[in-house]
């Protein structure tokens, strides 16, 4: 992998705020979570917004919890958030979802970006890459799902 960043992108049938509220609900990751690593958040049923913390349950093998910070908001075009884990030790990669509207509905791109992470040299080199591609498809997909019904 020579670039920090993979993204995958899906032209959603619903329009960019439908698609925002989805994405900006972290309790409702654990629905269209497409890597299947996500097991739910403390945080109430409220959307993120610009600096907004919350926690979330995980398991890749062993369960585990990140620490995640809203990095960048902008209504219904943009958010993303860097996950942290260990009081900050380790991680720092950025999950962000772009949102255009398009004829048809919304195009998302979504993007995984170690530019910041503590592991950034081993993630690289490691079947992460793939794997956070392959995830990221199945979650557009399970997005697609839900909002398409």
């Amino acid at each position: 992998m020579d670039s920090d960043t993979i993204t995958v992108e899906r032209t959603i049938a619903a329009p960019p705020a439908e698609v925002f509220s989805l994405l900006s609900d972290a309790a409702k990751h654990v629905e269209f979570d497409g890597s299947g690593t996500v097991r739910g958040t403390r945080q109430a049923s409220k959307p993120l917004t610009l600096g907004t913390r919350f926690g979330m349950a995980m398991h890749m093998g062993l369960g585990y919890r990140t620490s995640n910070t809203v990095v960048e908001f902008e209504q219904d075009r943009r958010i993303a958030w860097k996950t942290t884990g260990l009081k900050g030790i380790v991680g720092g990669r950025i999950w962000r979802y772009e949102l255009q509207p398009v004829d048809g509905g919304t195009l998302v791109k979504e993007t995984w970006d170690v530019s910041q992470d503590r592991q950034k040299f081993f993630l690289k080199r490691s079947k992460m890459p793939a794997a956070a591609k392959n995830g990221m498809r199945r979650t557009l997909e399970r997005i697609a799902e839900t909002l398409e019904r």
